[in-house]
């Protein structure tokens, strides 16, 4: 076990360190004002899931990455049957019935499902060691493990996450061997789909309406993407949310309001400040600095996981570094973006900054994940498996 220690990326630990500081501190400001959960102390319940994230995380650390590959099978079929349960067990918020109720606590299989479409997909593009993906054989059936839970997760509904799968499968595609000419058609088909939608929400609006409102019964996945696409056509109650988060970012200036001092705009006017909407708070109290020390912190944090990924000798190592970068990539353009306007409104959190006990684990045991492929390449090179 110590020579494992040594090996540990002591960097990356460092990085989430400073994150589990500066997190309750965020959140505490983001939600002492917050209606919705008057009298509770979300910075502290963030401090206990840190530490129950820390410990969770050296402990995958110290388990071989080889064990998950082998049993991937096991851990996406319990995550597929926790997302169709979510349909007879679940408990719905804000419009989407993705969480179950543990006592006084919610779990969002969702987030397990990213880990565990990772591993599945690192395993299965293993296989072809590096050789270029023939479609029927290797993309059809890759593409079906990642639809399955992008599916149930669309059903829920819950965009902003199902997204996320896509993300992945991209990603870990792009390094797995994905041919040139399967690349041109992919982004071809993604091209005329986004021309499609934007056609539709401007030039047919009310037909568009109609069909998501009356025969989807989806207003909030209109009212989403209908701001974004037409902000000019937007209700106050529709733009609401990306209006404020504006102001607010924009009133912070260069170095912020200070810290407890953004409740002007932030904590008063848009919802879920300490969990979709944490950015406003930091760009409010600690302005553009805050802001981009945040971002480079990410950066940092990105960078040494590539170089781990670069330095593997088991491609199945890198494909799931590659896949949690993804993953963590768009999390948080999507998150930033659509707090300054670039990207629709969706409930994606900011990892390892927002509150949420589900997403923070799970992104803590990812991390433990990366650090396993980290310390377990000296008996990969000895023991292959």
């Amino acid at each position: 076990m110590l020579n494992k220690l040594k090996r540990i990326d002591w960097m990356i630990v460092a990085i989430l360190v400073v994150f589990a500081v500066i997190s309750p501190f965020i959140v505490y400001s983001a939600s002492i004002d917050a209606p919705r959960v008057s009298g509770e102390d979300l910075g502290f319940k963030t401090v206990v899931f840190f530490v129950l994230g820390f410990i969770v995380m050296f402990a995958v650390t110290l388990l071989d990455y080889r064990l998950l590959l082998r049993t991937w099978v096991v851990s996406f079929g319990i995550t597929v049957l926790l997302l169709i349960g979510i349909y007879f067990f679940g408990v719905e918020k804000n419009g989407a019935k993705g969480w179950y109720q543990l006592g006084s606590q919610t779990f969002q299989p969702a987030e397990l499902a990213k880990i565990a479409l990772i591993i599945a997909l690192a395993q299965l593009l293993g296989k072809r060691e590096g050789e270029p993906l023939g479609f029927i054989k290797d993309l059809l059936p890759i593409g079906l493990v990642m639809l399955i839970p992008f599916g149930l997760v669309v059903a829920q509904p819950d965009l902003g996450n199902a997204l996320i799968f896509i993300v992945i499968f991209i990603g870990m595609l792009w390094i797995g061997g994905m041919k040139y000419r399967h690349m041109l058609i992919g982004t071809a088909i993604v091209g005329t789909l986004a021309a499609v939608v934007i056609v539709l929400f401007t030039q047919f609006n009310p037909q568009v309406k109609t069909f998501f409102v009356d025969t989807l019964s989806q207003k909030h996945w209109y009212d989403r993407i209908n701001t974004f696409i037409n902000p000019e056509e937007a209700t106050p109650d529709e733009s609401h949310q990306s209006k404020y988060a504006l102001i607010a970012i924009g009133s912070g200036g260069l170095s912020g309001d200070g810290y407890l001092q953004g409740e002007l705009k932030s904590r008063n006017f848009i919802p879920y400040t300490y969990s979709d909407a944490v950015f406003v708070v930091i760009g409010e109290e600690f302005g553009f600095q805050g802001g981009a020390l945040l971002l480079l912190l990410y950066f940092f944090l990105i960078y040494r996981m590539i170089l781990i990924a670069f330095q593997c000798y088991d491609l199945r190592g890198s494909y799931i570094i590659i896949g949690i970068v993804s993953m963590f990539v768009f999390q948080i353009f999507q998150n930033v973006g659509m707090m300054i306007g670039l990207m629709p409104i969706t409930g994606i959190t900011l990892p390892f900054i927002s509150y949420g006990g589900t997403s923070l684990i799970l992104n803590m045991i990812s991390m433990g994940v990366v650090l396993s492929v980290r310390i377990h390449q000296e008996k990969y090179q000895l023991d292959p498996d």
